[in-house]
């Protein structure tokens, strides 16, 4: 199979019948152009609320808001064709069932997205009810939540027990109780390689790991970890495919160096 699918848009039940056949590929995007870059290649794009980070060059996720994720949100279905996108409710915006379905149809009418994320488990089971309930697609978060970083002190990995652990079976149940409820896939971040397989073979959802080993259904990064443009720091389970800051940077010399010198522009680039 070419790693370039045809132009036919990716829907929920294909991601869905990927399960134990094929690894689903996404990734975050924030806007029109890396969209449009992305989308002949990956399965699905995140507008996540890291863009508060990566993007706007916050501390955390937790100060982006509603309006900000329909804003880029609408910006990356304008470049993506493609792709399933999906689009992240933010910290705050699903407080109650009713508040999550307000910010979801809110996001369904002003963009083209396919889909919502939101974290959390058993405590959002009706949240996620009432949102399929009412012709909204939802993918599930569980393990390490960034929306709970400051609750938790840090971003802390979660299964390090094992299987046996009561750790374990509060993410199993968590699991199990997001795909009941409707989700068609669950992310699952910052979970130990075997319980991440534990909890994949367990569930008929697809999983989608970040930071959660190899053997789950598919896997999730942030562009501008993964291109190497986020330079504060690098988690382990990001492999760099590019050297995005370091090239931008040579770049962005050799441009003031070419003004400042006049050789830029040429005869042949001036009108």
């Amino acid at each position: 199979m070419s790693i370039q699918n045809n132009l036919k848009q990716v829907t929920v039940t294909q991601i869905f019948k990927k399960k134990n056949q094929e690894k689903i590929t996404m990734i975050t995007a924030y806007d029109a152009l890396f969209a449009k870059i992305f989308d002949p290649f990956v399965d699905m794009i995140l507008v996540g609320d890291s863009l508060n980070m990566s993007f706007f060059g916050e501390q955390d996720t937790l100060s982006a808001n509603l309006d900000q994720m329909i804003y880029h949100t609408k910006a990356v279905c304008n470049g993506a064709k493609r792709s399933l996108v999906v689009c992240d409710l933010p910290f705050g915006s699903i407080k109650t069932p009713k508040t999550a379905l307000k910010s979801a149809i809110k996001i369904y009418k002003q963009t083209k997205a396919q889909a919502v994320k939101l974290e959390g488990g058993l405590e959002v089971v009706e949240h996620i009810k009432l949102l399929v309930q009412n012709g909204i697609a939802v993918v599930g978060h569980i393990g390490l939540k960034p929306q709970l970083v400051r609750l938790e002190g840090g971003y802390k990995i979660k299964g390090k027990e094992g299987i046996k652990s009561k750790e374990f079976q509060k993410l199993l149940e968590d699991a199990q109780a997001i795909e009941e409820a409707g989700a068609f896939c669950i992310v699952l971040e910052g979970v130990s390689s075997s319980v991440a397989k534990e909890l994949t073979q367990r569930v008929k959802v697809p999983i989608i790991g970040i930071g959660s080993g190899v053997d789950v259904d598919g896997q999730v990064l942030v562009w501008s970890d993964a291109f190497g443009f986020f330079q504060e720091f690098k988690p382990k389970f990001v492999r760099e495919y590019l050297k995005g800051a370091n090239l931008m940077q040579e770049a962005i010399k050799n441009y003031v160096e070419d003004v400042k010198t006049g050789r830029f522009p040429s005869k042949e680039e001036s009108y």
